[in-house]
């Protein structure tokens, strides 16, 4: 059942469906990885990578908002369950307790490039089909991007 009937053709919405549905799957597990690791960093830098670690959970969670009302607004509904962002997200399994400093900035830094490397195959897999939102994956990864570069430049 199609509540919303998208502009695009059937071949066109499933590549870019599936792209959107990717890209929420990704940025809501990087908002969880990163807001776990938030509550458990430990160490001399614990205050800067904390503070830093709620600045990556706010980009993830609007980004992941837009890309969910791109989808809706396409007549894809998304689907961010927990169950379905376990088996899809590109992100390996952030360690459990509690996590140094150090420890915990490689593991963002390490997700933000599993997730970056996913968003650009997006935006080559989107530009034809749809460039708005081929747009919004643009966006989302120079933003991330730049979180992955502030990231790395915390353990040098």
């Amino acid at each position: 059942m199609y509540v919303v009937k998208s502009p695009l053709s059937d071949a066109d919405l499933k590549t870019v469906s599936e792209a959107l549905q990717g890209a929420l799957v990704d940025l809501v597990d990087l908002a969880l990885v990163a807001k776990q690791i938030h509550w458990n960093v430990v160490g001399p830098r614990f205050r800067s990578v904390h503070l830093q670690l709620d600045e990556l959970v706010g980009t993830a969670r609007t980004h992941s908002d837009t890309v969910a009302e791109r989808a809706s607004a396409l007549g894809v509904p998304p689907d961010g369950r927990a169950a379905t962002v376990a088996v899809g997200s590109g992100i390996d399994v952030t360690p459990e307790g509690w996590v140094n400093d150090t420890t915990a900035v490689q593991t963002i830094v390490d997700a933000l490039g599993a997730v970056i490397g996913r968003m650009r195959e997006r935006i080559s897999a989107s530009g034809e089909p749809d460039p708005v939102s081929q747009d919004i994956f643009i966006q989302v990864t120079a933003d991330l991007e730049k979180q992955h570069w502030m990231f790395q430049a915390e353990n040098g």
